[in-house]
């Protein structure tokens, strides 16, 4: 095997000692393609497609080196050449293709199928500015374009071109693939759509530009605002275009393969991973029919090829689209979805119908209808889409439901993050755990041993530092090595809650003016981006943005409490944050989060779960027992009876508890008001006392008992350092190899 040495030298000018950290970026990049080219891509005789809107891969030089077993010979390498690997990776520009869980669960997906050696592609869209560059001004969020594309990148061009037929208009598709390494193994493809008419010049402003124009808006954005119609038709445009490129590269590879059309669900099956890929289904009987395939066999193909995953029980996230945008858009799939629609009403009824009577597909029903699987993302998820959400199509398919709980890939979420951490497992219990995860329970022989527990706590204080310096040096935030560290960092959603962490901070700023001083410091840090036209989102961003200003100035409570929310969060900047974290925050309304995959990156990195009993957090706590868990907060139960019968009135809280009184009072505070926007400030003020839809009132004095709780546990490092080692022992079945393992026996039985 050709030495990496050898390698880079042929892809530089000049010495490694004396070249730029951009050539030997470019050098390492080119290196790293060639050994991925020489990888034989992974072969069999039925093969999954993965299909995705959202592929959120991260940086993929580290990723690769690991995969490829050749990092640390690359870091060898570098630091005899007076170079750091860790100065390198920051060149690399992180891919624009996602968003947050979804699209990181996809990314962890890909990595596991070709880690298992699985036949398995993903299909998404080659999105030019991904969602947005977040950034403050004014203690608001702006949305900047996110450029990531340049002359080197990870994008191989394909050659394969596909022509889209819309309404008015057909587009022609470019095919960039991107390597998919497995841990030594071989290689899948991540295959990203693209159309040659893209002008991303066209944005003008911010993140503005001409909705309607089609051929030259189609791929810059991910998520484009659909707060009007212009948006939601480009919506569609956008998943069509993906669905109907893949169906066509499908059937493509399916001839290429020599296999008879009509043996399509013997060598083939879809996973339309959410609601976006729906279309696949109706726009693949097309194309079925269009061979000379008979209607009724192209339905049962169909059904029998494609595979639903539900993310989320959250109305305004199961897609609904007007037949009236369809004709404008795809008038040539209509015919296909009301005779689906007619197939559903005669066998089952008015109640599971596709199109309701406002006129509105409903595509998850269309995938659960026209599908083989459906399955949900974690236990307590799985459980109430049977129970309530879809319940009526549960009652007709009972063996189409299936769960699969989430999982993380452990080499880019512990071998790359944290190396401390992984050179320490390695240690301990040998190197079995970066393959069969489960083996991390070895740690718990060494639950008592003094030495282990505190070089434990050494790590995270090392990764603390780490974090300080990377603050301080990307974005000029300085913190505490010697703080808590209380995280929470996910997508900013009312349903995550993160408004009632900042209810927090106003109450540990207000203790601690009356004196009443925590024996550490805390600092409560935050990372998130909200949906531009998601107003009351926006609002919780400035709130947390003004008590920044107001808590980290103040002289008598900044030296015990710091609020903090780092700009523009993405894997990159998760990557520094989860190693250090103390205290994770998975405080989500129970019954409202699917599963979470932030709750296992930090308990696999040593942070201490705080939590409601909701998506995954439910398993944490199976896993590692109620005393190495925090819990708060209604049950699932409670809350989903408190929907059914409308009984919930936060201004009845608001009223009634003088603490809560004053800690939504201080939203309007004359103190923060002369920071923030009065606007914003009192419309996120009205929102929590007149709707509080999400039920922040509901668990918040839970909340605040129960974090100081923690906060007071935290004092005793020992217990607090096997509280550590049990949950990253306990962490190994949330590895993304099972999920895999399990998606595979099954539902997609791939190699049988």
């Amino acid at each position: 095997m050709i030495q990496m040495k050898e390698r880079m030298e042929a892809n530089l000018s000049g010495a490694i000692k004396e070249s730029s950290n951009e050539e030997i970026f470019i050098a390492l990049l080119k290196s790293v393609k060639d050994m991925e080219e020489e990888k034989p891509v992974i072969k069999g005789n039925r093969k999954l497609y993965y299909i995705s809107a959202e592929f959120l891969v991260g940086k993929l030089l580290s990723n690769n080196l690991i995969n490829l077993g050749v990092y640390d010979e690359v870091k060898t390498l570098l630091a005899e050449n007076g170079r750091s690997i860790h100065e390198i990776e920051e060149i690399e520009k992180e891919p624009s293709l996602g968003n947050g869980g979804l699209g990181r669960l996809a990314a962890c997906f890909m990595d596991s199928i070709a880690t298992l050696g699985l036949p398995g592609d993903g299909i998404g869209l080659n999105y030019h500015f991904g969602l947005f560059k977040q950034v403050f001004k004014n203690h608001k969020q702006m949305e900047e374009i996110n450029p990531w594309i340049e002359k080197n990148s990870w994008l191989r061009e394909s050659g394969d071109r596909f022509l889209v037929h819309y309404k008015d208009f057909t587009l022609q598709s470019k095919l960039y693939d991107i390597d998919v390494i497995g841990y030594e193994n071989n290689r899948n493809k991540l295959h990203l759509f693209d159309v040659e008419s893209v002008e991303e010049s066209l944005v003008k402003s911010g993140i503005d530009f001409d909705k309607t124009d089609i051929p030259e808006n189609l791929t810059l954005f991910l998520y484009p605002d659909d707060s009007d119609e212009a948006g939601q038709l480009l919506r569609i445009y956008q998943q069509y275009f993906m669905v109907s490129c893949g169906a066509q590269l499908i059937l493509k590879e399916m001839d290429e393969a020599g296999h008879y059309i009509q043996d399509l669900d013997k060598h083939v099956v879809i996973q339309i991973n959410d609601t976006h890929p729906s279309l696949i289904i109706p726009e693949l009987i097309r194309l079925l029919m269009e061979r000379g395939v008979d209607k009724e066999r192209a339905i049962y193909l169909v059904s029998k090829v494609c595979a639903y995953t539900n993310h989320t029980i959250l109305a305004e996230a199961l897609e609904k689209w007007p037949m009236s945008y369809l004709e404008q858009v795809v008038p040539h799939l209509i015919p296909i979805i009301e005779t689906l629609n007619e197939r559903a009403i005669k066998s089952y009824g008015e109640d599971v119908a596709i199109i309701d009577k406002d006129q509105k597909v409903h595509m998850a029903y269309m995938d659960i209808h026209n599908g083989f699987s459906v399955n949900g993302v974690a236990a307590l998820h799985t459980k109430i889409l049977k129970e309530t959400e879809l319940r009526k199509f549960y009652e007709i398919y009972p063996e189409k439901f299936n769960n699969k709980t989430n999982g993380i890939t452990f080499r880019r979420w512990l071998l790359h993050c944290n190396p401390r951490l992984s050179d320490f497992i390695t240690e301990k219990i040998g190197s079995g755990w970066k393959k069969n995860a489960c083996e991390l329970e070895g740690l718990l022989q060494y639950s008592e041993d003094k030495d282990a527990l505190s070089t434990l706590l050494g790590i995270k204080e090392a990764n603390k530092k780490d974090l300080v310096t990377y603050l301080k040096k990307t974005q000029d935030i300085q913190i505490s090595e010697d703080s808590i560290f209380d995280i929470q960092i996910k997508r900013l959603h009312e349903y995550k809650r993160q408004q009632m962490n900042a209810l927090f901070a106003i109450y540990k700023y207000l203790e601690i003016k009356k004196g009443n001083r925590p024996s550490t410091p805390i600092t409560i840090l935050f990372g998130a981006k909200a949906a531009p036209a998601y107003r009351i989102a926006k609002d919780i961003i400035h709130l947390i943005l003004c008590l920044s200003e107001l808590i980290n100035n103040d002289p008598e409570v900044s030296p015990y409490l710091k609020v903090v929310m780092a700009e523009n969060y993405n894997v990159t900047l998760a990557e520094k944050l989860i190693p250090a974290c103390d205290i994770s925050e998975q405080i989500s309304l129970a019954s409202k989060e699917a599963s979470g995959t932030g709750n296992m990156k930090f308990m696999l990195n040593g942070g201490i779960t705080l939590g409601t009993e909701d998506g995954a957090n439910v398993e944490i706590k199976e896993l590692v027992g109620e005393e190495n868990i925090f819990i708060f907060g209604a049950k699932s139960e409670e809350v989903i009876e408190l929907y059914a019968k409308s009984s919930y009135k936060s201004k009845e809280y608001y009223e009634q508890d003088s603490r809560i009184k004053t800690l939504v009072d201080f939203i309007i505070d004359p103190k923060l008001l002369a920071i923030g926007d009065k606007e914003l400030l009192t419309r996120l003020y009205d929102e929590i006392i007149g709707k509080d839809w999400f039920m922040t009132l509901l668990d918040l004095e839970d909340y605040i008992r129960v974090k100081e709780e923690a906060y007071e546990a935290y004092e005793d490092k020992e217990s607090w350092a096997k509280m550590m080692l049990y949950n990253i022992a306990k962490a190994g079945f949330f590895s993304s190899d099972r999920t895999i393992e399990e998606y595979n026996r099954d539902i997609w039985k791939l190699n049988v």
